[in-house]
């Protein structure tokens, strides 16, 4: 059987979630302060999260969303973060990323994000990571700044949520980018097996 694949860090870990992450998934992401940025949520009963998590497998193996829990030293989940929108031929996926709100403002998104970098660069063979991000959630317009990503302009009415339809600022980042910045200084460990939907062809 293939190994799960996991990606450490000096604090945290990315993995597959299970069944056992619902209820504090749930907790988290019932605020809709958490939620807030995206076209899901807040949660309002634990068999969402659930759902999710029972829906992940399928998702990573289609090649349509490679996706994790970011767990803590202690291998509880303090948000997910996923790879979204592949493109093999293109060598490019766009990052989703969300935080409890207990977590918010303690470095815990760089990390994660770090882990996730050298995953995509690494054995995924990735050529460009993404982003999209709302022109007024300006706390992760100056993240993804600060680690490293180029804002290429706005995106007008690229995404509908709850009925209404919102402008997104465009991040990326290059692996030459991601060679010389603070994200590939992180330690990182990758063990288990890649999926093989997500794997580009060798250069």
């Amino acid at each position: 059987m293939p190994e799960d694949l996991t990606v450490t860090g000096p604090q945290l870990s990315l993995r597959y979630p299970v069944a056992q992450d619902a209820p504090r998934l749930f907790e988290l992401a019932a605020d809709p302060e958490v939620t807030k940025p995206f076209a899901w949520g807040p949660y309002e009963k634990q068999e969402q999260a659930a759902d999710w998590i029972a829906s992940t497998a399928r998702s990573r193996g289609d090649g349509d969303a490679l996706e994790f829990v970011i767990a803590d030293a202690a291998d509880q989940p303090v948000g997910a973060i996923s790879l979204l929108e592949l493109s093999r031929r293109d060598r490019r996926a766009v990052i989703g990323i969300w935080l409890g709100r207990p977590y918010w403002g303690a470095g815990i998104g760089d990390e994660a994000q770090a882990l996730l970098a050298h995953l995509a660069f690494g054995p995924l063979r990735l050529e460009r990571l993404g982003a999209w991000v709302d022109v007024k959630n300006q706390h992760s317009q100056r993240a993804f700044e600060r680690l490293g990503f180029t804002n290429e302009g706005v995106l007008r009415s690229f995404q509908r949520h709850y009925g209404r339809a919102h402008d997104l600022i465009a991040y990326s980042l290059l692996r030459e980018e991601f060679e010389h910045s603070t994200l590939a200084a992180v330690a990182v460990q990758i063990s288990g097996d890649s999926p093989p939907a997500w794997v580009c062809d060798p250069w």
